[in-house]
């Protein structure tokens, strides 16, 4: 009979003592995973949704960070905004020849706990998510550079709401006052619905920016259904016949509208939260200084990249000296949170889980030690029928080795559900969503660490094996 056939008739004949010992070594794995999964998802998703644009421009308050999780990935509010005229000057202005797309986006409030989004139809078109990927639809289409409250809406956005292309939703933008002509926030519908993209985006409501800055606006309610009902006659929908009298205006009010339509147009001096910026010229860091004595690292401010030269100048620069304008690039933010917070919190949750595999290790160790005295007649039996010393030693370790397999193999499908179980409150924590049966390359380091602790922790029962007296433990 194979040794490891000993091994394993020996684990089942003390079941109950042995599930529990390989049960309380799976628990220490479930914790290793749990860690390395989770933190490996999380930077994997994180540098990959911050690849999709090379920088951000927001507010010169707040953090650099702040401003990536913001308008990236949509976690917290960003208070501060900047003149939608600065996108203006991106887009056609003098910082356009180095600006290959730079989409606008204004964030608003939260329905159903996820975030609204105001932007532009180029944000599904001129960009890409995980750096790679086309936008596409599932349901409907793109939102019309004409259609003002039209909206599209990600995924899982759409799936906890219950919405369907078609349908209307209530959205306040930058939580505008109620007025008399303006008593509550307008009816978006719902024109197309995001594939899965495994980002933020996928549990976000997008608006038209159009339809924000009429909401900012408090426009007069029958200048834009005015609007709205010209431009939806010029797209071909039918609407009711009302008689001449109704429907020609007078002076006064054929005035009054065309002053309305270009305060609708114009938007130079509305603001917005961020700009995401794709550059013709990739930057690889975003410029630093030294402190005075060379050590502390400090973020170039606007009166320093003032002084640099013009002409060497990065975009970025340019325009922090220019603008009152912060610009963060997001792959930089992203690995430098990971590096000095998220990874050293990992560090310290996998000792601690290391520690509780090494306390597991010492309780499998206890019990196959004292379940040497149980077997000394065992062992002697099978010294008498020929079995050498180092036989005997080799089923003690492999039935070691056996137990901490088994215990890892326990830990592992806990440790997945356990990320199956906070995986959504990760998601809507940070909108980034975990997959449960994720798999790193890092969690197969487990199967030789658990191999070789097994081998220390069967030594001892082992040495008392092979030390074993055969006609002692034979004499009754």
């Amino acid at each position: 009979m194979p040794l490891w056939k000993i091994a394993w008739r020996s684990i089942q004949h003390r079941s109950l003592a042995s599930g529990l010992t390989a049960f309380s070594m799976g628990l220490g794995v479930a914790l290793v995973v749990a860690v390395i999964v989770i933190y490996g998802v999380l930077n994997q998703t994180f540098m990959r949704s911050a690849q999709g644009y090379d920088m951000v421009v927001g507010s010169p308050k707040g953090s650099p960070l702040d401003l990536v999780l913001g308008a990236v990935f949509y976690s917290g509010y960003l208070s501060y905004t900047i003149p939608y005229d600065y996108f203006l000057q991106l887009e056609t202005g003098p910082y356009s020849p180095d600006v290959e797309t730079a989409i606008p986006i204004a964030l608003g409030d939260h329905l159903f706990g996820m975030p609204i989004i105001a932007t532009t139809p180029k944000f599904f078109t001129e960009l890409r998510y995980l750096d790679r990927y086309n936008y596409s639809f599932r349901n409907g289409r793109n939102m019309d550079a004409g259609g003002d409250f039209e909206a599209v809406l990600g995924y899982a956005a759409a799936q906890k709401a219950k919405l369907h292309v078609g349908d209307r939703f209530k959205a306040t933008i930058s939580k505008p006052v109620p007025s008399k002509e303006f008593p509550e926030p307008d009816m978006f519908t719902v024109v197309g619905i995001l594939d899965p993209t495994g980002t933020p985006n996928d549990q976000a409501f997008f608006v038209n920016l159009e339809g924000f800055f009429i909401m900012n606006d408090h426009a007069d309610r029958t200048a834009i259904d005015k609007v709205l009902t010209r431009k939806s006659t010029d797209r071909g929908v039918s609407e009711h016949t009302t008689s001449q009298e109704e429907t020609t205006p007078t002076g006064n009010e054929q005035k009054n509208e065309q002053k309305n339509e270009q305060k609708i147009t114009k938007r130079a001096d509305h603001r917005i939260s961020a700009i995401l910026v794709l550059t013709k010229i990739k930057e690889v860091a975003p410029t630093i200084i030294k402190d005075s004595r060379g050590m502390d690292e400090v973020r170039i401010d606007r009166l320093t990249a003032q002084k640099l030269d013009p002409i060497t100048m990065s975009l970025g620069d340019r325009l922090v000296a220019d603008l009152d304008v912060q610009v963060a690039k997001p792959t930089y933010e992203i690995t430098r949170l990971f590096e000095m917070i998220v990874g050293r919190i990992q560090t310290v949750l996998i000792i601690f889980a290391i520690m509780v595999i090494i306390v597991a290790a010492i309780g499998m160790m206890v019990s196959i030690y004292n379940s040497m005295n149980e077997r000394r007649q065992e062992i002697a039996i099978m010294r008498a029928l020929g079995a050498k010393r180092r036989t005997v030693m080799s089923i003690i370790f492999l039935e070691s080795i056996l137990l901490s397999l088994g215990g890892g193999l326990i830990g592992m499908v806990i440790g997945h559900g356990l990320i199956a179980g906070v995986g959504p409150i990760i998601a809507q924590a940070v909108m980034v969503v975990v997959n449960p049966w994720h798999f790193q390359l890092a969690e197969l380091i487990l199967i030789p660490g658990l191999i070789v602790l097994a081998s220390f922790v069967g030594y001892l029962p082992a040495v008392v094996a092979y030390r074993t007296d055969v006609a002692q433990s034979l004499n009754p």
